[in-house]
């Protein structure tokens, strides 16, 4: 049997480590990295590096690599350009265990943030023992997500009294109606769809960059005064590095109540 851990390991701040995540290195002998393009990929492979020659104590392990393959970002059918990229994922997923796992042997994907918050591995791996694969096994060990980093970075609830907490992509701030947006966290936004509601006065913006980080960035107040900032940092640190990790929350300021509070 080969055993898969998905480990969790923050949105990009060393010291978010949990002590589950260090015991499930400790016990991994052959760690498997997924290279994306673009020129922030060294950088990504770095750290999962620097976590390793940290965490990994003496123990003996071996690493993996494998190309992740891109999207069809440009298909005008979202849900089969994704599903397509899953099937060609997962294929580089078993690819990756049957060529470099010997029988009895642990293998660890390190997982930005957590595994269960918009990462596809879990799925492959679910994926892969639906098509028959019973030599395989995995457990998930849970990390802190971008949203938790955020929240406390701008010292802010994540809840308000009586409402909805909404978890949410770019994508559907951008099609969806601005009227439902009261407290949304908004991830994986690639095309500055914040700048939608910018019209609105009772809206205000908790956004942050590579929060965690060396190069964190965090921006905060009414979006109509802050959304232009916003996207001219967002441009600058893709031109420096290639690449930034951003997430923010939306907020509708509530109306004062009778008493004028």
């Amino acid at each position: 049997m080969k055993h898969i851990l998905l480990i969790g390991i923050g949105p990009g701040d060393p010291d978010a480590l949990t002590l589950a995540a260090i015991k499930g290195i400790r016990r991994t002998d052959v760690f498997f990295f997924l290279e994306k393009e673009g020129d922030g990929k060294d950088s990504l492979i770095r750290f999962r590096r620097e976590i390793l020659a940290e965490h990994a104590a003496d123990r003996a392990y071996r690493v993996a690599a494998g190309a992740s393959p891109k999207r069809d970002r440009a298909s005008a059918d979202y849900q089969g350009a994704v599903e397509d990229w899953r099937r060609r994922r997962t294929q580089v997923i078993a690819d990756l265990i049957d060529g470099n796992m010997a029988d009895g042997e642990t293998g660890a994907f390190l997982l930005w943030g957590d595994p269960a918050l918009y990462d596809g591995t879990m799925q492959n791996l679910h994926d892969l023992i639906a098509e028959g694969r019973d030599d395989i096994t995995f457990e998930v060990i849970p990390g802190i997500t971008c949203v938790q980093a955020l929240t406390a970075k701008h010292r802010i609830p994540l809840n308000r009294v009586g409402e909805e907490i909404v978890i949410t992509t770019g994508r559907q701030i951008e099609t969806g109606d601005p009227a439902t947006v009261t407290n949304s966290i908004v991830m994986l936004d690639s095309r500055d769809a914040y700048m939608r509601l910018r019209d609105r006065p009772d809206m205000d913006i908790f956004w942050g960059g590579d929060v965690g980080s060396p190069d964190e960035v965090l921006i905060a107040g009414p979006l109509d005064e802050t959304a232009d900032r916003i996207s001219e940092t967002i441009k600058a640190q893709r031109a420096r590095k290639g690449w930034i990790m951003d997430t923010y929350v939306l907020r509708r300021r509530r109306a004062p109540d009778a008493s004028g509070s």
